[in-house]
């Protein structure tokens, strides 16, 4: 198509952990892309996400948390690849988890405020908002600090008001050629969506605090006609970390595995053959190595 019958832009999704970032992202999707949990950054890494509609393609850049708890060099490229994915795009979104404004959000605003790119402000969680009106001082200084254009009030998970702020967003982007092919859904490779799977799993059956003490890489992805061989590497901490993840005559560890392949299967439409270890290296967020081979570039 020529350049002035499409559109085409990048949108940067922004917030504090867990205000429902990925769920979004997957929403306006359709499908499933970002894994999603309950428990705080469980999203580590900025993820496109390639919407294509008719003549407009949206490029969202789904953002691990902004947070001011940097334990860790892992914490810290968090925190500069979600601040980085807002050079150059074409529209922010800056997400709000309900009526909830916190040190988080402030520092946010702070960042933002130096960017001149037109923002929305999408609150989300709208069901679990009594008072809409205790978010005006805040909504007045958003308008008085950055360029707001619009408030929204949606619930991801729900899929209430999401189309609006679609149709919203795609009439805010330039007119340019698609940058991506109309079928492709995000950059990542499929060992990046292996990994992902697998650090899901372990995040939703695992305790409160042990999901930020593991990370996955994968180690060998071998494809052939009818089946995919996969062999990944659980990374602890602790020894007593790594017992806790095989669990009890390993159904723990088996259990994570089924949940990842049956989910892998559908995503990559073949029949996956998942080997799962799990290994001791203390330390692992703070080694830079391993963190660079794991995609921590902070980029």
């Amino acid at each position: 198509m020529a350049p002035e019958s499409t559109k085409c832009g990048y949108v940067a999704i922004i917030g504090k952990p867990n205000v429902g970032k990925s769920t979004l992202l997957n929403a306006i999707l359709g499908q499933k892309l970002s894994i999603t949990s309950r428990k705080p950054q469980t999203t580590r890494h900025s993820i496109l996400g390639i919407k294509t509609q008719n003549n407009t393609q949206v490029i969202y850049v789904d953002t691990p948390g902004i947070h001011n708890k940097i334990r860790n060099n892992m914490n810290r490229y968090m925190n500069q690849a979600a601040k980085s994915a807002v050079l150059g795009v074409d529209l922010i979104l800056f997400i709000l988890g309900g009526a909830n404004w916190e040190q988080d959000d402030e520092n946010i605003l702070k960042f933002l405020q130096g960017q001149d790119v037109p923002l929305f402000l999408v609150v989300n969680k709208v069901d679990l908002i009594k008072d809409k009106e205790q978010l005006l001082p805040f909504i007045n200084e958003l308008k008085e600090k950055t360029n707001l254009q619009e408030v929204l009030f949606i619930s991801a998970l729900k899929n209430k008001g999401v189309d609006r702020l679609q149709k919203l967003i795609s009439s805010n982007l330039p007119k340019a050629e698609h940058i991506f092919a109309d079928d492709e859904l995000t950059d990542k490779s499929a060992r990046f969506l292996v990994a992902e799977r697998v650090r899901e799993k372990l995040t939703r059956r695992l305790g409160a605090e042990l999901p930020y003490a593991i990370t996955v890489k994968v180690e060998a992805y071998e494809e052939e006609e009818a089946i995919i061989k996969i062999s990944a590497i659980i990374y602890v901490e602790r020894d007593n970390q790594k017992a806790i993840v095989i669990g009890k005559k390993g159904a723990m560890l088996k259990n994570v595995g089924k949940d990842a392949r049956e989910e892998l299967e559908q995503i990559l439409g073949k029949k996956i053959l998942l080997k799962l270890w799990v290994k001791v290296r203390s330390g692992w967020a703070d080694d830079k190595r391993l963190l660079n081979s794991l995609g921590y570039k902070g980029e």
